[in-house]
């Protein structure tokens, strides 16, 4: 099942979201390699795309996982977390409906 996991940074942590951003992108990375992972991305501070000092608000991850449990225990290890860059971390059940993911043809008949 998909889960959301939706979290808020702590005041003034961008210094350590940015040291522990490699750790938490291989995180990523692994999970996205095993096709378990929706989308994930930062919530920037302000209106705008690369929010340079501003910094971010949190973020969010939709990913498959076994259980709301398993979920649970990822998202909490998650060195973002360890670094003290979330303050809440929020883990969801999450029914994707749309877009509807498109059927991919069959490649042995061309």
């Amino acid at each position: 099942m998909w889960y959301a996991i939706v979290t808020e940074d702590a005041p003034n942590s961008l210094e350590k979201r940015m040291a522990a951003r490699a750790a938490h992108l291989a995180r990523l990375q692994a999970m996205q390699d095993e096709a378990r992972l929706l989308l994930a991305g930062p919530f920037p501070s302000i209106d705008n795309e690369d929010p340079g000092e501003a910094g971010y608000s949190g973020s969010l991850i939709v990913a498959a996982f076994i259980s709301l449990q398993d979920a649970i225990i990822w998202a909490n290890a998650d060195p973002f977390v360890t670094a003290g860059v979330y303050a809440k971390v929020t883990v969801k059940p999450f029914r994707k409906t749309l877009p509807a993911m498109p059927v991919l043809p069959d490649l042995e008949v061309y």
